[in-house]
């Protein structure tokens, strides 16, 4: 590098490239340090989180070296360590970009993902909905010896209907039932050799639990309507956002099937207690959203970024990756300002109502049993009755054990009172 730039310039360093400051810099340090050259070697020997606080001092306050550092750690490349290879792991990374942030939480939750990838034990991972329970499964799948045998399989346990669970996880021979013209592989078959995904495994039905810990035990599985047994290798991952000891107490849940899938845990917590994380995700979902809607947006303004921080995030990750790509569409500018997110209240958000039963409650199968019959069984009335959606009221149903008689019913009309005759 020919031309002397001063510190306060960023500019990319190869190896072998030296970095002096200005002969003409002022102040004591400049004096000091006047023509002194900094190399690639001699940052090399700098420990790297005494270069990460430089950084991040100089960072906060200039506002253009925060955003490229946002988009350095962002890249594909800048995910990980530059030494993150572990012996006998294939060649594979040791930190995966699933796991965004810097907050403690999310650093323990880092290190667990690391030792967990190097066993094959089932892992039990639990924490509210859109926290990205899958993205870590996935990650613990991807940087394990298993992401070269075989694929990793996610199965949602609560959007199959209870009739469909056994023959979507262990498959069905030919005539096994009414419409199976031919043979069928279920999902633990396909995972052979990888990763099964259970995600919301709370809601599995109780009978379907006790063949599932049977193959959790003896590694083998029968398809609906076979005899025959079959050898599988599949590593269990789940997840749930329920209680499952509550689920246990009140027979929800099979107490053998929980100790089986909570070999090791996972704890992920929610946004609301890591805000230190919302900017890296911000920006982490704004790249991804300039790249699927060929925007270009810089950034967030200030007033955009408090609003981030502010809000309670009831959705997680979740709702912050849709915040963040509506603004994207809906923006004007090269900032998204605070008009551009929509969808947001400052007020914080309490974790249940006033008056509402816990989910599995005594109290709540009567208010479910009481609204149903006000609303003759009408699936969206109920739920919005409930103040819940289509798909937590199946829920409800499911872990209640109630068969609704008339299906989906019409909305139910008011009768008009007749006048009497005389």
């Amino acid at each position: 590098m020919s031309e002397s730039r001063p510190y306060s310039a960023v500019a990319p360093i190869e190896p072998n490239v030296a970095v002096s400051r200005d002969a003409g810099a002022t102040g004591d340090a400049g004096s000091r340090w006047a023509g002194t050259r900094v190399s690639f070697d001699d940052l090399a020997r700098v420990p790297a989180q005494r270069l990460a606080r430089l950084l991040l001092d100089r960072a906060a306050e200039d506002p253009t070296l925060l955003h490229r550092l946002y988009e350095t750690v962002d890249s594909p490349c800048a995910t990980r360590p530059l030494q993150d290879v572990r012996p006998g792991n294939g060649g594979r990374p040791e930190s995966s970009p699933a796991i965004i942030g810097n907050s403690p939480g999310m650093r323990r939750v880092a290190a667990l993902v690391r030792r967990f990838e190097q066993t094959d034990e089932p892992v039990l991972i639990t924490g509210e909905s859109g926290t990205g329970k899958e993205l870590l499964a996935r990650a613990i799948h991807d940087g394990s010896r298993r992401a070269s045998r075989g694929a990793f399989v996610a199965v949602n346990c609560a959007a199959i209907p209870a009739g469909l669970v056994a023959s979507e996880l262990f498959g069905y021979e030919k005539g096994a039932f009414t419409g199976a013209a031919t043979r069928s592989i279920g999902q633990i078959e396909y995972a052979n050799g990888g990763t099964l995904f259970l995600d919301e495994i709370g809601d599995m039905p109780i009978d379907l639990q006790g063949h599932l810990l049977r193959f959790l035990q003896e590694g083998q599985i029968r398809r609906v309507g076979g005899r025959e047994t079959i050898g599988l290798d599949v590593r269990i991952v789940s997840a749930t956002n329920v209680r499952l000891g509550q689920a246990i107490a009140e027979g929800r849940f099979r107490e053998d099937l929980f100790y089986r899938i909570n070999v090791l845990t996972l704890p992920v917590p929610p946004l609301r207690e890591r805000p230190e994380d919302i900017t890296p995700l911000a920006y982490h979902f704004l790249r991804a959203a300039q790249r699927d809607f060929n925007r270009d947006v810089a950034g967030f303004s200030p007033a955009a970024m408090a609003a981030l921080r502010r809000h309670h995030w009831p959705g997680n990750v979740r709702e912050l990756m849709s915040v963040v790509r509506r603004a994207v569409v809906v923006g004007d500018g090269s900032l998204i300002d605070a008009a551009a997110l929509i969808g947001l209240d400052d007020t914080p958000v309490p974790a249940s109502l006033p008056g509402t039963p816990k989910p599995g409650s005594l109290e709540e199968r009567s208010l479910l049993l009481e609204t149903l019959e006000r609303t003759g069984e009408n699936v969206t009335t109920t739920a919005d009755a409930l103040s819940v959606s289509r798909v937590t009221l199946y829920r409800m149903l499911r872990r209640h054990g109630i068969i609704l008689k008339r299906g989906l019913a019409a909305a139910p009309i008011a009768r008009q009172t007749q006048p009497a005759s005389h």
